[in-house]
């Protein structure tokens, strides 16, 4: 016996993402962690421009609303708990003073309806097919921001409504950005409030709606991070205390999975140069004043400076600033 688990094959894709490659993710866990350890090391990423999206409807009506680019105005805001609140968003763009409510969700909007235009990636992670609508409008909420449950209906997203919606997104998409790569992808975290039978029946709904999509689409794709995980880390010691979301090594082991199906192999190199200047950003010595302290910052910051300039969309701003700062402070103190 060769192996102790079964694997899940996944043919590496035919395109590959480089830091030239401008990225969007939409959605939920695998989007955000993906997401996020991308940004870490400086690809051209936006994540979650809208926070975390759980249901496809939501992802949908924002994706629209980024090709649209129209401003959000005032009456698309509703006022709860002395807040001003969108149900396209997360808490995160609440706020007691409708114009910075506005000012926050506007700038987002027009950073990444400008990504989703020049993006060759667009990631998408579906977590439920329950959704909640708001009785006032009937709208769906990606995010019911803590209103009372009589405010919403609550109901089940058919397969045939998801498919239907998305055929029609993804010839819009197409003709906005024809270069774009779709990739769909289901979220293994269970959604336990729903109940195990409930959780599982959405999930199906999800996985059934997706390979439709996936199938009848060119240039749409599947990542299966969701077998990934039920079937190769098919253990609770892959799973986070709460037992439903993924564990560090959990969530480790789906990026080492989704670099071996994505990235460029030439990029790999370089990813590790990158990573390796960040960590010595982050570096605190025992003694600042050791000479040996200030040699390490310099030659840090020239690093990055070469590296930036080999390659433009690498951008250390941000680290040097952070170092310099700490070489005035350390000269400082030295005098």
């Amino acid at each position: 016996m060769d192996h102790f688990r079964t694997i899940v094959e996944v043919p590496p894709s035919g395109k590959k993402i480089t830091y030239s490659s401008a990225l969007l993710f939409m959605g939920s866990c695998f989007s955000d962690t993906m997401g996020e350890k991308l940004e870490s090391l400086k690809f051209q990423v936006r994540t979650n421009p809208f926070g975390v999206l759980f249901n496809p409807s939501s992802i949908a009506d924002n994706l629209r609303i980024l090709m649209e680019n129209k401003p959000f105005t005032a009456d698309r805001l509703h006022f709860y708990n002395r807040q001003w609140i969108s149900f396209n968003h997360y808490t995160g763009y609440s706020h007691p003073d409708q114009k910075k409510c506005l000012d926050r969700i506007n700038q987002s909007l027009v950073s990444s309806a400008t990504q989703l235009k020049k993006a060759g990636f667009l990631f998408l992670t579906f977590g439920t097919a329950w959704v909640y609508r708001f009785n006032e409008t009937g709208a769906i909420a990606a995010n019911c921001h803590k209103l009372p449950s009589a405010s919403f209906t609550r109901s089940l997203l058919e397969p045939d409504e998801i498919i239907r919606t998305y055929n029609h997104l993804l010839q819009e998409i197409r003709y906005f950005n024809p270069e774009l790569t779709v990739v769909f992808t289901l979220s293994p975290v269970r959604h336990w409030k729903d109940g195990a039978v409930n959780n599982q029946k959405s999930k199906s709904i999800l996985h059934y709606a997706i390979h439709k999509v996936a199938e009848q689409n060119p240039g749409a794709h599947y990542f299966p991070a969701y077998e990934i995980f039920m079937d190769e880390l098919r253990d609770y010691r892959f799973y986070a205390r709460d037992m439903l979301h993924p564990s560090e090594s959990g969530a480790e082991y789906i990026w080492e999975r989704f670099l071996e199906t994505y990235m460029d192999p030439d990029t790999l190199p370089l990813m590790k140069e990158v990573q390796s200047l960040i960590k010595a950003a982050g570096h605190r010595p025992v003694n600042s004043a050791d000479p040996s302290n200030r040699s390490f910052l310099q030659n840090s910051i020239a690093a990055m400076n070469r590296l930036s300039g080999m390659h433009p969309f690498l951008d250390f701003r941000h680290e040097t600033e952070w170092m310099e700062k700490r070489l005035k402070e350390d000269q400082n103190n030295f005098v």
